[in-house]
């Protein structure tokens, strides 16, 4: 058996100082959040993310769906002593308990704490030429989760996440990402600070905005460039423009055809299709291995 505590009471003081961290605030303060979900606890610690402690519902702890799967070979209980074994505190806590920790009304039966924040732009080691995603002012922690799936599936370089509304640690950002916010290459910055570094890695920028000059799929989207999307509040800001007339960044606009009532997709629909669009036009350039046709 793992070592572990139980937990009754919802009271608690490790229940109640765990369910602060919904708030962003105190994931400031601390540098820690909450990570719902076995399948982005497991992805939190592939990437080597500091699990602080975890909580398990005692009415799931024994439910096949939380006794193995692909990324936990050794079932919930061998994974739990490892990370016991690490120095994680491990919790079985009452149904009562656990709802006070748990994302609204999901109950997956595992709750973790963990240590994590996106890296600063300033340190970000990308060194991939594989396009990235910059996402300038983006407000709702389901979007960017979601545009952080699209970038792990589409296998691109990365996300830069400026002038950002939500934290990257907010836990309906690592709920939405299904976890890839730990395997994704990502960092945060300022738009200033997102230029720059565009104009030092010899990034093109290719920006989307309904007035765009070029359709989609008519711009280079491959290597070497940063594909810009804006708020949908806000768009994009004339830093950008402004950035491009200096001739501090090389700057490209592209448009989605709109043919219903709607003037705009949603940022993270956007984000796939341009993602896939680099996926395509990246393949397209690869020669085919030796031997094989062209």
């Amino acid at each position: 058996m793992m070592p572990h505590e139980i937990i009754q009471s919802a009271s608690n003081p490790r229940v109640r100082q765990a369910a602060l961290l919904r708030d962003a605030a105190e994931r400031r303060s601390t540098g820690h959040t909450l990570v719902d979900g076995l399948r982005e606890l497991f992805r939190a610690a592939q990437a080597g993310v500091p699990i602080v402690e975890v909580f398990v519902d005692e009415g799931a702890m024994h439910q096949p769906s939380l006794s193995a799967g692909e990324d936990a070979p050794t079932g919930l209980d061998g994974w739990l002593a490892a990370r016991a074994a690490e120095g994680t505190r491990v919790a079985i806590v009452s149904r009562r308990a656990f709802e006070k920790i748990a994302f609204g009304s999901r109950n997956e039966g595992c709750v973790g704490v963990v240590r994590f924040a996106g890296a600063a732009l300033a340190d970000w080691g990308v060194t991939s030429p594989a396009a990235v995603l910059l996402v300038e002012g983006v407000e709702k922690p389901g979007n960017l989760g979601a545009i952080l799936r699209t970038a792990d599936a589409a296998g691109l370089g990365g996300v830069i996440v400026c002038d950002g509304r939500t934290d990257l640690a907010n836990p309906a950002v690592i709920r939405a990402s299904l976890g890839t916010v730990f395997t994704v290459p990502l960092a945060c910055g300022t738009t200033a600070q997102a230029i720059e570094w565009c104009r030092t890695h010899s990034r093109r920028v290719i920006a989307a905005m309904p007035e765009g000059e070029k359709l989609w799929h008519s711009a280079p989207l491959g290597q070497q460039t940063a594909i810009l999307l804006g708020s949908e509040a806000h768009g994009i800001s004339p830093a950008w423009r402004e950035a491009a007339a200096a001739g501090r960044i090389l700057w490209e606009t592209i448009r989605l055809p709109m043919r219903g009532r709607a003037d705009s997709l949603n940022v993270s629909a956007t984000a796939a299709v341009l993602a896939y669009e680099s996926l395509r036009q990246a393949d397209l350039s690869t020669p085919p291995p030796s031997g094989c046709p062209s």
